[in-house]
């Protein structure tokens, strides 16, 4: 019995816990269940593997872009605060809770498709590593009770399968303005982000065009491909970041940013070029990124067509936050920066006010959650309310993601006094909601945080019933008082 004890711990451990491979067996399901061929079968798994596989080395190539540009932004601002990293944050609680994790990522997967089975909620949630996130920060506020072991993991898998399945009903509306015909949804927990980023388009955006509209002068073509448009515009925000802390924190510093090759004397040309680099090296990733979610959606899409036939009738793949970029890429570079200014503005309030009169941590914006759900939100906010509602919606989302993971920290228990923590909007208000819900004790805390589950699943489900079923377009009012 030991071997098979083995091969189960394997398959769980080294295959189902690797999204790559969840998400190529899926396909693979669905393909089966289509009853295509052996070679499109096994074609169409690779691809979604190696689709998946690409949008993870574009988000590599992105966050080491980014990396040197928040620790020189922070040299030019002067500021000093916590940095909201959410996997630094889940690498600290692994040590700790590791097999808690496990369990309730685990069982609320699987719970997940039960619901997703058995409600009108037909979303399965494929965005492994944030699943991981949320499993962790359950397990993180869970800790910080008296609740056994086991009940903790009962009831946070509970919590994470409800939040799996009703998120992307409640965004569905949106989503589907920006594209896919419904057979997509987001899978990704900066959804209240996205929400209001959409909501804040239909509020600002009448008679706004596209971002995809954009005219640009003749000489200026070139920066139609996007590619090149993303990768220019991140070399000159590079350059005049490197110039700002250069000029605050002094040579020695700036020489030091970017070491040279062993034996070959450190220059400013050296710190000044290397930030065109790292620039070029972003627009590499965004390229790499798209070219991924193009390989997902072609081959996963149509396999969920058999999953839904078979397994979950009328299922939609939830899918990470880039698989928007392709419906309106100039939307994302402009939620980017919008995100990020609504982050700094943000936190110039919590400095001068928030901090001073509620003790409130500052949250510095860290630049990688401001370009994968800033870039998002800008993608809605264009869906509803075009250049303007991508502005507007961005920031929205910038304020969101420097507030709340400020009060999130109180309920982390002792680690609300490490310097980084959850960055997406969906950790925030649900971790705070939940922390909270256990102030009054642990008996009353189970009962809120299920009333708590209650209320989402039961709101989604009406949001799936009245709105996605029936066809509603947010920007649909505001398109008929137009005409």
């Amino acid at each position: 019995m030991e071997w098979i004890v083995a091969v189960a711990r394997f398959f769980v451990n080294e295959v189902l816990s690797v999204p790559a491979y969840m998400v190529g067996l899926l396909t693979a399901a669905g393909l089966i269940a289509l009853r295509r061929s052996v070679g499109q079968i096994v074609g169409g798994g690779i691809k979604a593997v190696l689709g998946f596989l690409l949008v993870g080395a574009g988000a590599g190539l992105v966050v080491a872009a980014l990396d040197p540009l928040g620790a020189m932004i922070q040299g030019a601002a002067g500021a000093q605060g916590v940095v909201p990293t959410n996997e630094a944050i889940v690498a600290i609680a692994q040590e700790r809770f590791g097999a808690q994790v496990a369990w309730i990522m685990i069982s609320g997967f699987a719970l997940s498709l039960v619901l997703a089975r058995f409600t009108p909620l037909h979303y399965v949630f494929l965005t492994g590593h944030h699943t991981l996130f949320m499993a962790t920060l359950l397990t993180m506020v869970l800790a910080t009770t008296d609740l056994p072991g086991a009940a903790a993991v009962a009831l946070g898998a509970v919590l994470l399968a409800v939040v799996m399945v009703s998120l992307p009903a409640l965004a569905q509306p949106w989503t589907r303005r920006i594209g896919g015909d419904g057979k997509i949804a987001i899978g990704h927990f900066g959804t209240l982000g996205y929400i209001a980023a959409g909501a804040a388009g239909q509020l600002v955006g009448r008679g706004s065009r596209s971002t995809e509209d954009m005219k640009l002068p003749e000489g200026l073509r070139f920066l139609r491909d996007s590619m090149v448009a993303t990768a220019l515009s991140m070399v000159l925000i590079y350059l005049a970041v490197a110039l700002l802390f250069w000029a605050r924190e002094g040579t020695g510093a700036a020489l030091a940013m970017f070491p040279p090759a062993e034996g070959v004397a450190p220059t400013i040309g050296h710190f000044l070029m290397q930030s065109v680099m790292q620039g070029l090296q972003f627009g590499i990733g965004v390229a790499v990124i798209l070219y991924g979610v193009r390989t997902i959606l072609g081959e996963l899409v149509p396999a969920f067509q058999g999953i839904a036939e078979r397994v979950v009738p009328g299922a939609v793949p939830a899918l990470d936050a880039p698989i928007v970029f392709p419906f309106a890429q100039n939307a994302v570079l402009i939620g980017f920066v919008s995100s990020f200014i609504g982050g700094l503005a943000t936190l110039a309030v919590m400095a001068l006010w928030l901090n001073p009169v509620l003790g409130l941590a500052l949250i510095l914006p860290g630049l990688v959650p401001h370009f994968f759900t800033g870039g998002a939100a800008g993608v809605y906010g264009n869906a509803t309310g075009g250049r303007r509602g991508a502005v507007a919606g961005a920031f929205a989302n910038g304020v969101i993601i420097t507030l709340l993971p400020a009060f999130l920290l109180g309920v982390l228990g002792t680690f609300g006094t490490a310097n980084t923590t959850f960055g997406d909007a969906d950790f925030g208000w649900f971790g705070i909601a939940v922390g909270y819900a256990f102030r009054g004790g642990d008996a009353v805390g189970v009962v809120l945080a299920l009333a708590i589950a209650a209320v989402l699943l039961t709101g989604a489900i009406v949001v799936q019933k009245r709105l996605v079923e029936t066809g509603w377009e947010p920007r649909a009012r505001r398109a008929a008082e137009d005409r």
